[in-house]
């Protein structure tokens, strides 16, 4: 077992002492020297990791042949438990801070949030995996459990096949360990967070870990208090000496008001004097939405001679009791009612309208079993490592007709907003809307072409058998498709440290739906094919920092509501295609003893390009700035090594809110600090640690997303200060 630092130094010291004993013992002469076979002493070394990660669990179902990290041919970064620890993010959207490369889209508080990678959203139904498996992205996601979250950025289409041309996001779970851990939180506002680490290896065996969490949420946006319970459960059992049976399984219930994002004045002016605490709509009848969500993994590893089987299968479903007095468009006020601006915005004069919205019992189900055989081989002077795999993944929502009525209007500078009667109407009952079937067959073949160099070439043909129903269970739509999705890299590696890397890969993501103010409202367009070309080094700087480049390039056709002369004035159609051009730097681990760090920087080039409508092209596309940076730094004081110093900084440039590129909400710094104390109590150990975001409590924009195509401003999060204590007994 490992043993400290202290005790190793005596363990040296005491070894010539300890000869010299020997040598001059009864029948053992100085001058007569003699061999003595001593007990092996074992002894083992940690160098302290910091927030580098060496591998990923993305790579163990065959996208990049199991390999490390540092061996892969693709941009991952991996936020670690450490760095989780310390930074006390409570949602999708705080945790996305820490990599340059992830943004907000459509990210409210108190409902599931989404995010996009390198300028593409996420695919809610394929783009978040727990321990290699799809999981509803229709969730929070908690994070007591979670080892590391990780994160591929580009294409994965050999992953995935059906996903966003953004990436994935991976939650790895805790394993069993014997732990017993207790954190007590709150933060400037008055939460309480509770959770407590508990596991153990019953036998040699048998492990299990168990995660439980409460928390009491006081958010900075008033009435919009919440609460959260959270359970999970690891189990790792040995079945023999080569296989092993890995079960995670969670749950997890939340309720808070949703709160409505801003959106532009008469479509095209920013909101002056937004509120990042002001609920806007609130009407005291407004019901929490309550989101009960459960994941299961169960995996199979079995070691057959130079082989591995992995057997996999996984179950997800969140419900979503969506309710909400919803603060939309301005169809009903004085300055929209005659049609002289857009309804789906808000009014010139920042006049909004008011629904009462209602969806009890909204269920998304995601069922994935997958098999992968993974060996070597050699042919001839070629090493090969290979990987062949088969999956099928089922998913399907159930909903009802919602209630979705306007109860009246305001405006955004009105604080004492008035109180409007709710609908009477109730929601329809539980129907199916989506029954979607993906099977797919893969491989991948590594191949070593001597000491330095490896070509890695892979497929994934995928068959689609996906169908949509509208009220009364009518068939709405029949999409059927098969595709081949190819992977290609290129890898030379002149010594141990140094990985450098050129890849192509395609993947397949399925048709926007048209906003129901276009001409063709609620229609579905095509499957679309994008295609990723990237250039990539990456260092390992003496086994402590790792550092990564990436050039890229993504294109896909580009689907948008077009301009016209119908009486919606739009249709959504596709023409052209839509490209981000990127680099990438980022940097994880060990500057020294006592500093350490995470860094990323993301500049990106994102266009509309042949789409037929010249003041949509030629500047940047909505929702992706140009330039984001992200900083976080962990110094231990040389005075007091129990205390550090932990600060971040975050930078986006300005940020697209129109089509035509006029409209931008302003760049913005955001400074982050806080405080880590390690000490011990009644040989127990305890780390305090104080987070302290948004230190000078700047008000910025942290997101100009969109969802089911209308857009949204959402502020980012006033100065919080967070307190947790770890207890580990």
């Amino acid at each position: 077992m490992p043993i400290s630092r202290t005790a190793l130094l005596l363990a040296l010291l005491a070894t010539p002492l300890l000869a010299r004993a020997a040598d001059d013992a009864p029948g053992h002469p100085a001058d007569e020297p003699e061999k003595t076979e001593l007990a092996p002493v074992r002894v083992e070394a940690h160098r302290i990791k910091g927030y580098r990660a060496e591998a990923s669990q993305i790579d163990s179902f065959g996208s990049f042949g199991n390999a490390p990290i540092g061996d892969t041919p693709a941009a991952i970064s991996v936020i670690t438990r450490d760095a989780i620890d310390d930074r006390q993010p409570r949602s999708l959207s705080e945790l996305a801070r820490a990599d340059a490369a992830v943004g907000d889209n459509y990210a409210p508080i108190g409902y599931y949030q989404n995010l996009s990678i390198r300028g593409f959203p996420l695919d809610l139904a394929t783009g978040y995996r727990m321990n290699g498996m799809t999981i509803a992205g229709e969730q929070p996601l908690a994070l007591e459990d979670k080892q590391r979250v990780e994160i591929l950025k580009g294409l994965g289409g050999l992953e995935a096949g059906v996903v966003s041309p953004g990436g994935l996001v991976n939650f790895v779970s805790k394993r069993p360990a014997d732990v017993r851990a207790l954190t007590l939180g709150t933060d400037s506002h008055g939460s309480r967070h509770l959770a407590a680490d508990l596991g153990r290896w019953l036998t040699p065996e048998f492990g299990l870990r168990m995660n439980l969490a409460h928390e009491d949420i006081h958010s900075w946006v008033e009435h919009a208090n919440g609460r959260r319970n959270f359970a999970s459960l690891a189990a790792d059992w040995k079945l023999t000496e080569e296989g092993v049976l890995r079960f995670d399984g969670n749950w997890q219930r939340t309720s808070q008001r949703s709160v409505s994002g801003y959106q532009l004045l008469g479509g095209t002016e920013i909101p002056p004097h937004a509120s990042a605490t002001r609920m806007l709509g609130y009407q005291p009848w407004q019901r929490p939405t309550d989101i009960d969500a459960r994941n299961a993994t169960l995996r199979f590893d079995q070691r057959l001679g130079d082989w591995n089987l992995q057997l996999a299968a996984s179950h997800s479903r969140a419900v979503i009791d969506d309710r909400v007095a919803f603060a939309y468009g301005c169809f009903y006020t004085p300055e929209c009612a005659d049609g002289s601006h857009p309804g789906w915005y808000y009014a010139p004069n920042g006049d909004y309208d008011i629904y009462d919205f209602r969806s009890p019992d909204d269920t998304r189900v995601n069922d994935e079993v997958r098999a992968v055989l993974a060996g070597g081989f050699a042919t001839g002077p070629f090493e090969h490592e290979l990987s062949v795999g088969a999956s099928a993944f089922r998913r399907t929502m159930d909903g009802r007709d919602w209630v979705y009525d306007y109860v009246g209007s305001s405006n955004i500078d009105v604080v004492d907003i008035p109180v409007f009667a709710p609908s009477p109407t109730e929601p329809g009952p539980l129907e199916r809307r989506l029954t979607s079937w993906q099977r797919a067959v893969f491989a991948l073949d590594r191949v070593h072409l001597g000491e330095h160099w490896q070509v890695l070439a892979g497929a994934r043909h995928l068959t689609l058998d996906e169908r949509a129903y509208g009220d009364g269970g009518e068939l709405a739509r029949d999409t059927r498709l098969s595709r081949t999705l190819p992977q290609a890299a290129l890898m030379w590696q002149p010594d141990a440290r140094w990985t450098t890397y050129a890849s192509y890969s395609e993947s397949l993501s399925l048709g926007a739906e048209a906003p129901y103010w276009t001409s063709n409202g609620g229609a579905l367009l095509g499957p679309r094919i994008a295609r990723q070309a990237e250039l990539g080094v990456k260092f390992d700087w003496n086994g402590a920092l790792n550092l990564a480049a990436a050039l890229y390039r993504l294109r896909q056709p580009w689907q948008f509501a077009q301009p016209d002369d119908t009486p919606e004035g739009f249709t959504f159609i596709e023409r052209g295609r839509e490209e981000r051009e990127g680099l990438e730097l980022s940097a994880a681990g060990q500057l020294s003893d006592s500093l350490r760090l995470t860094g990323s920087l993301n500049w990106i080039r994102a266009r509309a390009t042949g789409s037929g409508v010249p003041e949509y092209e030629g500047h940047q596309m909505v929702n992706v700035p140009e330039l984001r940076t992200a900083l976080f730094l962990d110094w231990r004081l040389p005075v007091a090594p129990d205390i550090a110093l932990l600060a971040g900084w975050r930078h986006a440039g300005a940020n697209v809110a129109t089509p035509n590129g006029i409209t931008r909400v302003p760049a913005y710094d955001v400074f982050d600090l806080g405080l880590r104390y390690t000490t011990r109590w009644n040989d127990q150990a305890l780390v305090w640690r104080l987070a302290i975001d948004n230190l000078t409590d700047r008000f910025y924009w942290r997101d100009t997303g969109s969802t089911l195509g209308d857009s949204y401003l959402f502020p980012g999060t006033p100065r919080l200060a967070r307190l947790s204590l770890d207890w580990t007994f």
